[in-house]
């Protein structure tokens, strides 16, 4: 049986769909994926359908409206471990996230808990961003470490592998938040639950076809949430530092 599942949501992304998943099947024969379909208007329903008929490593979960991207991951990631997958990973749908990289993240969950595909570590790069999209994401992550005590490079990409008991773990049902702030919540409750956390360089890729999904309500939900988990957060922080013990001065 095949133990690993990639999950990718949809939304109009018919044109990018129809090849990404033979991407994912050429690049890791070890793997099943799963569509997750917010009732697309553009086909991209329909053809996830063919795909799943076509494939027997293809599935497809239809869901009836777009409610964002974290739903549509919590959907994903349930329906993951109701049919008894292992490791569970999440790709965009775009072409951003190589499945030819795709050995990277799941090598090194053979010794983690959560693996991160990351943009900021080296080795790490993005290709065919306009600078605007480059400062929102670094400065995201950056204040998103900073607030929430977060030793990881990159904290907002979505290219991200788990473990089945990490997930129970993180409680991602519990995870409400969407876009730019679903992927910081589950690393956050993650770091928070003492996971083992690993972060392996990727490259991204702008998309070419399709628009993006990222907008300033989805921008400004991250930079609320973070900023009341960092108040939240902060008496523990406070207390840990406290009861760390004094490093005595160095006697010449």
């Amino acid at each position: 049986m095949t133990t690993t599942l990639v999950i990718i949501p949809t939304y109009n992304e018919r044109d990018n769909l129809s090849g990404i998943v033979p991407r994912v099947l050429r690049s890791a024969p070890e793997v099943d994926i799963l569509i997750v379909d917010d009732n697309s208007p553009d086909g991209t329903g329909e053809l996830a359908t063919a795909l799943a008929v076509a494939h027997d490593r293809v599935s497809v979960l239809h869901r009836r409206a777009k409610t964002g991207l974290g739903a549509a991951y919590r959907s994903g990631l349930a329906w993951g471990l109701d049919h008894g997958y292992e490791r569970l990973v999440e790709m965009d749908a775009d072409g951003s996230h190589q499945p030819e990289q795709l050995h990277r993240l799941l090598a090194r969950l053979d010794t983690a808990d959560v693996v991160l595909g990351s943009r900021w570590v080296s080795g790490g790069e993005v290709e065919n961003w306009p600078i605007g999209r480059l400062l929102l994401s670094r400065g995201g992550s950056l204040y998103a470490r900073i607030v929430l005590g977060l030793p990881f490079h990159d904290v907002t990409g979505g290219y991200r592998a788990f473990t089945a008991e990490a997930l129970r773990t993180i409680g991602f049902t519990r995870v409400l938040s969407q876009g730019y702030g679903f992927q910081i919540e589950m690393l956050w409750r993650a770091h928070r639950a003492g996971l083992r956390i690993a972060e392996v360089p990727i490259t991204f890729v702008e998309r070419t076809q399709g628009v993006s999904k990222m907008s300033s309500g989805i921008v400004g939900e991250a930079i609320v949430r973070v900023t009341l988990w960092g108040l939240l957060g902060l008496p523990r922080r406070i207390r840990r530092s406290r009861l760390a013990p004094r490093r005595e001065p160095a006697r010449v």
